[in-house]
């Protein structure tokens, strides 16, 4: 690759910077990432099956399965049984999580802090309504099947 990043490239590499200081930051948690996602996820989402989780973390549902047994051993999460379907399990949060998403919020923020350091207040604002519009367009776009055009390569 030649000069400089791709767009791409670029927010790639800064999400997987603030993913690691973050765990470097977290280790004392004892907490694997997938383990701090899935709490961080399921804190928006609780009363979820364990089916639309993997789908929102976009891991196999069998791989959840292996993260929430771990997390409900540690009694942070907890398993309820559908009110009218017994094969599917809704996974809420323990009341031992919320101390412990309190931390996580705390070393989000720090690493955050960090990341920003040299950016002035109005350029993150910038930032932020920048990256938010391209999500928007992202999401309007993903909803809306590739012209039969785009699909060739020649």
């Amino acid at each position: 690759m030649s000069g400089n990043p791709t767009l791409g490239f670029l927010l790639h590499d800064v999400a997987r910077l603030l993913r690691k200081r973050f765990e470097q930051r977290a280790r004392c948690l004892g907490l694997t990432r997938s383990q701090w996602q899935t709490l961080a996820c399921l804190r928006s989402n609780e009363g979820i099956h364990q089916g639309g989780l993997a789908e929102i973390l976009e891991i196999e549902p069998i791989t959840l399965v292996r993260i929430v047994d771990k997390l409900a051993d540690r009694a942070l999460i907890e398993r309820r049984q559908h009110p009218t379907d017994r094969r599917i399990w809704l996974l809420y949060l323990r009341e031992e999580a919320h101390p412990l998403l309190a931390e996580m919020r705390e070393l989000g923020e720090l690493t955050r802090c960090e990341a920003f350091q040299s950016v002035p207040p109005e350029q993150r604002d910038q930032l932020f309504d920048i990256l938010s519009a391209m999500k928007t367009n992202l999401v309007e776009a993903c909803r809306t099947p590739v012209a039969e055009h785009e699909t060739r390569h020649g």
